[in-house]
C-alpha cells in the first residue's frame, strides 16, 4: 500500500507537464490545421498565415503525433482531410470561428462607430437630475450603445462594481482612478419664500440653531454635516434637525414646501433659486467649491463608447450652467454685507 502512492504520483505528474508543455504546441498545430483544411493546400495556408511552407507542415506533424491520428491524405496533387480529420476539424471550427469573430469585434470597436454597453454610476440626485434627461439625447447620437445608470450613494469600486464610469461630488480617494473636474460644486443654504415670511433667513452661522434645519441621513448612519467658511477657515457642524431625510431629493422638496432650511448642491437647487421657489442665504459663509466630478479607471486604450460619452456628457452638463452660487441674479438674503 505504502509503495503504490509514490507511484502513482509519479505517474500523474508527467501527465500534466505534457499538458502544459504541449499547450503552445497543440494552438500553433491548431491554427495551421484549420488554415490547410480551410484552403485546401498547406501552400495557401502558409500564405494566409505568413510564415513558411515548412512551418506549417511541422505544427500539423507535431499535431497529429499529440492526438495520435493522420488528419490529412497528402499526394502531390492533393491534400485532403481524412475521416478523423473531419470529425476534428468539425469539433475544432466552431471555437476558432469565436475567436475569430472576437477579433473581429474588437476591430469593429476600434475603428467602426461606438457601440457596446456602457455602465454609469452616480449619486441619486445628480444622475436623477442631471444624467437622466441627458440620456436619450445621447442614444440618438450613438444608437450602438447600450447604457445602464445604476444610482448609489454609496462610495463606488469601479473595478468590483464593473462601472464605466462614475459622477461624484468631490474626488474618489483612489489613485488608480482619473478624476475629471465637470462642474464647480457649491453648497447652497436655501429655504423657500414662504418660509422667509414666516420665521425669516439667517445672517450668520450661529443664527441655523433658531430655525427649522432639515438634515441628511448617509448611507453609513451619519448626518451630513454643513459645511461652511468662517474666518478663512473651514467649518462642519450638524444644526438641531426638524425632518431628517435619506435622499437628496426629499430634502428638495422639504424646503420648496416651506419645511425648513435645507444646505443642497447647486446643481440640486439651482433651477429653483433661478426660478425664485428658493432663497439662499448664508452665501458669504459657503465653502470652497469641492467640485463634481467624472471619474474612471484609464486614459489608456479607453473604449470609443466611453470616450464619447466623457466628450457628450462634458459639453451637455457644463451648459447647463448648473453653479448659481456667484450668479448676481439670484436673490441671495442674509450675507453680512462685507462678505456679499
Amino acid at each position: 500500500m505504502n509503495a503504490a502512492a509514490p507511484i502513482a504520483f509519479e505517474r500523474a505528474e508527467p501527465a500534466a507537464d505534457a499538458l502544459s508543455s504541449g499547450f503552445s504546441a497543440s494552438y500553433a498545430g491548431v491554427v495551421a490545421f484549420i488554415a490547410v483544411a480551410t484552403e485546401g493546400s498547406f501552400a495557401r495556408a502558409a500564405d494566409r498565415l505568413g510564415i513558411g511552407r515548412s512551418a506549417v507542415s511541422r505544427s500539423v506533424q507535431k499535431l497529429e503525433g499529440q492526438v495520435g491520428a493522420r488528419l490529412f491524405s497528402r499526394t502531390t496533387r492533393s491534400t485532403s482531410l481524412t475521416p478523423e480529420g473531419e470529425l476534428f476539424f468539425e469539433n475544432c471550427r466552431p471555437g476558432v470561428e469565436r475567436i475569430l469573430q472576437a477579433l473581429e469585434d474588437m476591430r469593429d470597436l476600434r475603428d467602426g462607430p461606438p457601440r457596446g454597453q456602457l455602465r454609469i454610476g452616480a449619486a441619486p440626485g445628480f444622475g436623477r437630475r442631471v444624467l437622466a434627461p441627458l440620456l436619450g439625447e445621447f442614444r440618438l447620437r450613438h444608437p450602438g450603445i447600450a447604457l445602464e445608470l445604476a444610482l448609489d450613494e454609496r462610495t463606488p469600486d469601479l473595478a468590483v462594481d464593473r462601472l464605466d464610469l462614475v459622477f461624484r461630488d468631490g474626488r474618489l480617494d483612489d489613485s488608480q482612478v482619473i478624476a475629471k473636474q465637470l462642474i464647480p460644486m457649491q453648497w447652497l443654504v436655501c429655504a423657500s419664500p414662504e418660509y422667509a415670511r414666516r420665521h425669516g433667513l439667517p445672517t450668520a452661522v450661529a443664527e441655523l440653531e433658531r430655525h427649522a434645519c432639515l438634515n441628511r441621513r448617509l448611507p453609513n448612519g451619519r448626518l451630513r454635516a454643513w459645511e461652511f467658511k468662517l474666518d478663512g477657515r473651514a467649518q462642519s457642524l450638524s444644526p438641531p434637525a426638524e425632518l431628517t431625510f435619506n435622499d437628496d431629493e426629499l430634502l428638495l422638496q422639504a424646503a420648496l414646501d416651506g419645511q425648513g432650511l435645507a444646505q443642497l448642491p447647486a446643481y440640486l437647487a439651482c433651477e429653483a433659486v433661478r426660478a425664485g421657489t428658493l432663497l439662499r442665504c448664508l452665501g458669504g459663509y459657503a465653502p470652497d467649491d469641492g467640485g463634481h466630478y467624472l471619474c474612471y479607471l484609464s486614459r489608456q486604450q479607453l473604449p470609443k463608447r466611453v470616450r464619447a460619452f466623457i466628450d457628450f456628457v462634458t459639453a451637455r452638463v457644463r451648459a447647463l450652467d448648473l453653479d448659481c452660487a456667484l450668479d448676481p441674479d439670484c436673490a441671495c438674503a442674509g450675507a453680512p454685507a462685507h462678505v456679499r
